[in-house]
């Protein structure tokens, strides 16, 4: 049988994919520009959530952080926005967080490909050499 989800992962679901639209065509500031929106958590009682966003291109961290400090200055216009979307008897206060998994996960990426092709070219390098032990 399948798992059935929570209230709060339910309303979860729906801030995020509501939040990506009213972002998009709401958010007028040249700082925020391109968001996707990686992860919402919601407390229990429904009343705050953390909104985990990244951002499309690269950007320097005064960028990043000028970006969420203009999104949490907009998080109460937001909240008023998401209210007429979504019918809660409350609509969490949003708090907005930058997600820097995507960027650690090509550096990470990049750092395994670096030993791979490092340890190949090793490889490669022994294999024309006979080895003083088979002899």
């Amino acid at each position: 049988m399948a798992k059935e989800y929570s209230r709060s992962e339910r309303v979860a679901d729906a801030i995020r994919r509501e939040l990506s639209v009213l972002i998009r065509e709401e958010v007028r500031d040249p700082r925020v520009g391109m968001v996707a929106i990686t992860d919402v958590e919601i407390s229990r009682d429904l009343a705050y959530s953390k909104i985990y966003i990244s951002f499309v291109g690269d950007r320097s961290q005064a960028e990043i952080e000028a970006a969420v400090t203009a999104l949490n200055g907009a998080a109460g216009y937001l909240r008023r926005l998401l209210a007429a979307q979504i019918k809660l008897r409350i609509t969490p206060t949003l708090t907005f967080f930058y997600d820097d998994s995507g960027r650690r996960g090509e550096h990470l990426s990049a750092l395994i490909d670096f030993a791979v092709a490092s340890d190949t070219a090793d490889r490669a390098g022994q294999s024309g050499e006979p080895h003083s032990g088979d002899e």
